[in-house]
């Protein structure tokens, strides 16, 4: 039998697979599924460690805008309550002028 394009060298048809054939066919399939799969475990692992940086920034500045806002609100208070003693002593000095005055 003579062979052309479109026959093997084993003497199948176009069609047919031996058993060597289909061996061949089936490696090579396995070979493309695993070349190109849908995402490597390395892919995965890196989308992952992407995806938890992204979390992870987003709350370290949800905490920096938290603590600013806290530190600011201490601030007001610390400028209240300053401005409360303040007053306070001055109070207290008048009360004891008065106190002296009578004495």
């Amino acid at each position: 039998m003579a062979v052309t394009g479109d026959e093997s060298e084993t003497g199948s048809s176009g069609g047919e697979l031996l058993g060597n054939d289909l061996h061949t066919s089936s490696s090579s399939a396995l070979c493309l599924t695993l070349a190109h799969p849908a995402r490597t475990p390395t892919e995965d692992a890196s989308q992952k460690r992407e995806h938890r940086l992204m979390k992870n920034r987003e709350a370290a500045r949800q905490c920096r805008r938290k603590k600013k806002e806290y530190v600011k609100c201490l601030e007001n208070r610390v400028a209240v309550l300053e401005n409360q003693n303040q007053t306070l002593m001055e109070e207290l000095k008048a009360v004891k002028d008065i106190y002296q005055q009578k004495g």
